[in-house]
């Protein structure tokens, strides 16, 4: 039996032609301009209070515009942005180590496995020497050298040292940035805040993005907010997988929502393994903890040579040590990118050679750095995430090493945006994680923030003024016109139905359930038999669901168990897309790595001849719809990824 259908190719109609030096220039210059005092007329709602989100409602709204922000959490500081620990990437050259605007696109385009588009990741990197100015602006207490300078440090995929930071919460002072820039624009008047209301429909009419249904998860009322541009910032879809590093409430279903409604869903599949992340420690865990790629900087990961050996490392002499980063990839050691650290920590954990409980994980050694430079110098550095690794598992990484292991962390994949960030229905423009636009087949370190950031900043402001001046008069609409009657009621009756089942199982069993099945079949190594088994598996799943989940509550009031099912509720549909797409892409690329396509020694071989496109998904309520947007490569020559 097929599992989707082939459809028409897609093309990227707005992206710029000419030299790539000055694409984005050319093309800010050629869009349309909305007079300020026609802003003050137009209304864009944003969903979504992180990097993104929250940037780009601050800076809407700075331009005039009337700007309505929504949230699930009950403050927008609170957005996953905060989690973020080590760094944000920008082409400062302030090592003068070599770095530049275009080496920071040749790094992002090979670190994505040629998966991505040139003209995205140049004006990524021309915009991220800005981003930086305006957080320190912004008061961002970025780390700085003796002499007063900004200070950087490595991330992998680079030979260069281009990452700024501030210690190891680097998420938390960006965020508390673009906050306050936010909070400067409600207390104007200028910016709607809306927290604790999660977006459960998209409203279309006449083919445009022209509204969305929330529900106020305090008091369970439902309404219809609308508007003339409706800009989704809501992040990334992991969870999908149950244990992940994301918190606990990210979810997918703003951008599936919207996918429902017509928007194409690019590259579901590419999920980023994070290697540093403290091990499972039991069947009790509902999420796990990142350790930030930064201790790469000064930690050495190795596993003892022999299989089986459970002796303290401090037991284990040099000579018994297996530093098998540094052995395997010595032009990169420790820096190497993220899923190829990952599979290279599976490898051997797979050899019988891993440590900690049931074998699962690798030591992240300071000895050396500790030795080198000082113990306040190391604390200097990470201080805060050494005490967080303490406090979580007892043990004090001063005088033993970390344990680490990958676990899932960011979605590559997205909603189909093109160079402007609007997706195939006109109007509804997605940014930072919720897009699939920048990052390819694998992110850099560093590089989430520097997208967030660049998106709500830097581009969105441009590119949505040049819709709202071209699209016309736009016709004034509210709550009572069919469309948005029929997205509110759509809302209604699927949480009556959930209410309705009445089972006898929990969402989170479900959730739980479906999670294994991700990890295990389209996790960090996936094959045909194994997709082929986990979609039959969810389906099935997914009917026992729709059958059996027990929602407490009703839907009058707080219900977080009502939540939640909505959320799992798609996430079933979602997993059974990511299946389907890993399945069709029969190459190994990035965070996809296909068993049956691999080079002699393990590395992921891609198929460029085949498989050099985005896939871009159509819902239509029966078998999914590829759409194949072709990659081309003018300046950076896709080559076999090497960091040996």
């Amino acid at each position: 039996m097929d599992l989707y259908t082939d459809g028409d190719p897609i093309a990227d109609t707005r992206a710029p032609d000419g030299p790539i030096e000055t694409r984005w220039e050319r093309h800010r210059f050629e869009m349309k301009l909305v007079n300020p005092a026609n802003r003050r007329k137009l209304t864009v709602i944003v969903v979504g209070t992180g990097l993104a989100g929250g940037s780009a409602a601050a800076t809407l709204a700075e331009q005039g515009y009337q700007v309505k922000s929504y949230c699930y959490q009950d403050s927008p500081r609170r957005a996953h942005s905060i989690a973020a620990q080590g760094g944000i990437n920008a082409a400062k050259n302030y090592r003068n180590d070599g770095d530049s605007v275009h080496r920071l696109f040749y790094d992002t385009v090979k670190g994505g496995d040629f998966r991505s588009r040139e003209s995205n990741v140049h004006r990524l990197a021309e915009v991220s020497v800005n981003i930086i100015d305006q957080c320190v602006a912004q008061g961002v207490p970025f780390a700085r050298e003796y002499g007063g300078l900004l200070d950087t440090r490595s991330f992998g995929g680079a030979q260069v040292q281009r990452t700024f930071y501030a210690r190891g919460q680097t998420g938390q002072q960006l965020l508390l940035g673009a906050y306050q820039a936010l909070e400067r624009q409600i207390g104007l008047g200028n910016v709607e805040m809306n927290a604790r209301h999660e977006m459960l429909e998209l409203v279309v009419v006449d083919g445009r993005a022209r509204g969305i249904v929330v529900r106020d998860l305090v008091t369970g009322e439902i309404s219809t907010e609308m508007a003339d541009a409706v800009v989704l910032a809501s992040g990334g879809y992991g969870n999908v997988f149950y244990l992940s590093t994301n918190a606990k409430g990210c979810n997918v279903t703003a951008s599936w929502r919207a996918h429902r409604k017509g928007a194409y869903f690019a590259n579901p599949c590419y999920t980023q393994i994070h290697p540093t992340c403290i091990p499972v420690s039991g069947d009790h865990q509902s999420k796990l903890t990142l350790m930030s790629e930064s201790l790469r900087n000064d930690g050495r990961v190795w596993v003892p040579k022999a299989k089986g050996d459970q002796r303290s490392p401090r037991d284990i002499p040099e000579d018994e040590r297996d530093y098998y980063l540094e052995r395997i990839y010595p032009s990169f050691g420790n820096l190497v990118p993220r899923d190829i650290a990952s599979r290279a920590a599976k490898n051997v954990c797979d050899e019988g050679r891993g440590v900690g409980p049931g074998g699962l994980g690798v030591y992240l050694d300071f000895a050396d750095a500790i030795n080198r430079l000082g113990r306040k110098a190391i604390e200097a550095k990470y201080g805060n995430l050494f005490e967080m690794y303490e406090r979580i598992t007892g043990e004090d990484p001063y005088e033993v090493p970390m344990r680490i292991y990958p676990a899932v962390h960011y979605t590559m994949g997205g909603l189909w945006v093109d160079y402007d960030l609007q997706s195939t229905i006109p109007g509804l423009f997605v940014i930072g994680e919720a897009n699939f636009s920048d990052h390819g087949a694998n992110r850099l370190g560093a590089s989430a923030l520097m997208q967030g950031l660049a998106d709500g900043y830097f581009v969105l402001p441009n590119t949505v003024a040049n819709y709202l001046a071209g699209a016309g008069a736009f016709e004034k609409i509210d709550a009572s016109h069919p469309e948005a009657v029929a997205a509110r009621t759509a809302v209604e009756q699927r949480i009556q139905q959930l209410l309705a089942i009445n089972g006898d199982r929990t969402v989170d069993s479900f959730h739980r359930e479906l999670g294994q099945i991700m990890w295990e079949h389209c996790g960090m190594e996936r094959s045909e038999a194994g997709l082929r088994k986990a979609i039959d598996e969810i389906r099935t799943l997914r009917d026992e669901f729709w059958q059996r989940v027990r929602v407490l509550g009703d839907g009058e009031g707080l219900n977080q168990s009502l939540e939640k099912a909505g959320r799992v509720a798609d996430f079933f549909e979602l997993a059974e897309l990511m299946c389907i797409d890993a399945l069709h892409r029969e190459e190994s690329c990035g965070g996809h790595f296909r068993a049956e396509h691999q080079t002699p020694d393990g590395e992921a071989q891609r198929d460029d001849d085949r498989f050099a496109y985005v896939a871009a998904w159509e819902y239509t309520g029966d078998q999914p719809v590829l759409h194949k947007e072709d990659l081309t490569f003018e300046y950076v020559h896709p080559t076999q990824r090497s960091y040996k």
